[in-house]
């Protein structure tokens, strides 16, 4: 795109930088936890309306049980579909009605509920898309926003909405929280959870003890077995419930765990699976009680490709012409959106929100100088 394009599309970023701040207080002073659905498809009405007179086609898919995801798409997007750019974010938060409210300003530093994860990232993103509207291109150019409202929990009800706008496409930028150094991030693990409930029977423990089978003994050994396996680099284990048990001198009938479990690659996510349900059937034949398991992999892992390399090297010359870091993260073990759209073979990077610290507590604050840097580093590189 010719230079005098890109100059003017960041010379709109600058003249609109004022609006920033107060949209972003907009969007964080309604709550949106993510079990807030009022909430959250408040927030999402919001964000239309901030994208009202663009030219872009919204639709709204509604949530089962949160809020609803949104999606718009240029001109381009469907004249285009080989050269199509996704931009994905969320408008849910963690934080409960009443608990975290707040909008604290202190020089450089702005603290608040969803400034930093992922709200603020909207905002940039938003802004990026004006500017590019501004400048006379953004109806050209193959560009589909989406913003979901169940991230939160796993984007369970939005992951299909998400393939769906996003498969076949050339890239996804993804706006969570920036990270030190603005670092961009390129893996992620999957996650997955698996619930166990064990059945066994019922007895006296004094008088009938040899009678009952103790559900609570048989899933204690599974739980061991569990905490002890090692599959493949990098993943992780975690039996982070257990409950089961009426009374001491009662043999248990029933006990159930849930596990959460971490892994660097898909197949090592299905191996954990498989050495799970080896382990309940053992255990089973050997103790008489009865497993159950539910539940599997809810994020794929977002697995470093040399598509995402090199989308990731260019999106750091334009971070960097704005005075932004633009080295590879450390691999994370938290998941995000850019999980599911890597799994459906679309080359993802991540962190792309702005600079700051305490996702998900309540010291989440962003570095506000970051807002335009990464708005105008976005712009250069939709431009390019």
């Amino acid at each position: 795109m010719k230079s005098e394009v890109v100059t003017a599309a960041l010379a709109a970023v600058d003249r609109r930088a004022g609006e920033l701040l107060p949209l972003l207080r907009r969007w964080v002073e309604v709550n949106s936890f993510t079990g807030n659905v009022a909430g959250v498809d408040r927030v999402g009405v919001l964000i239309a309306e901030s994208l009202a007179g663009l030219p872009l086609a919204l639709e709204r898919r509604p949530g089962d049980g949160c809020g609803a995801h949104l999606a718009w798409t240029t001109p381009g997007w469907r004249d285009r579909p080989a050269e199509r750019i996704v931009l994905i974010g969320h408008h849910d938060t963690v934080f409960p009605p009443g608990t975290f409210e707040v909008w604290e300003e202190h020089g450089d530093r702005l603290r608040g509920p969803g400034v930093l994860d992922m709200k603020g990232g909207l905002v940039c993103a938003r802004a990026a898309l004006v500017a590019l509207a501004d400048a006379g291109v953004l109806a050209d150019l193959p560009i589909g926003l989406v913003s979901v409202g169940d991230e939160e929990t796993g984007s369970l009800d939005s992951a299909r909405f998400i393939e769906e706008v996003a498969r076949g496409a050339a890239a996804a930028l993804v706006f969570e929280a920036g990270r030190a150094g603005d670092e961009i991030v390129v893996a992620r693990k999957g996650v997955g959870t698996v619930r166990v409930a064990v059945q066994g029977k019922a007895a006296h423990a004094g008088n009938d003890i040899r009678h009952g089978i103790n559900a609570v003994w048989a899933l204690s050994r599974f739980v061991d077995a569990a905490q002890r396996l090692e599959i493949g680099s990098g993943t992780s284990i975690n039996v982070g419930t257990f409950h089961g048990g009426t009374s001491t001198n009662t043999v248990p009938a029933h006990a159930d765990c849930a596990i959460d479990f971490r892994f660097v690659r898909r197949a090592d996510g299905d191996a954990i699976i498989a050495e799970l349900d080896r382990l309940a059937r053992e255990l089973a034949e050997s103790s008489g009680a009865q497993f159950t398991l539910t539940g599997g992999i809810k994020r794929p892992p977002l697995e470093r490709s040399a598509a995402s390399a090199a989308l990731a090297a260019r999106y750091g010359e334009a971070a960097r012409a704005e005075g932004l870091g633009a080295g590879e993260a450390a691999l994370v073990g938290g998941g995000s959106d850019a999980n599911t759209v890597s799994a459906i073979g679309v080359p993802a990077i991540d962190g792309l929100g702005p600079r700051g610290k305490g996702f998900h507590t309540h010291d989440e604050h962003i570095e506000v100088a970051t807002m335009m840097q990464r708005t105008r580093a976005l712009v250069r590189f939709l431009c390019r």
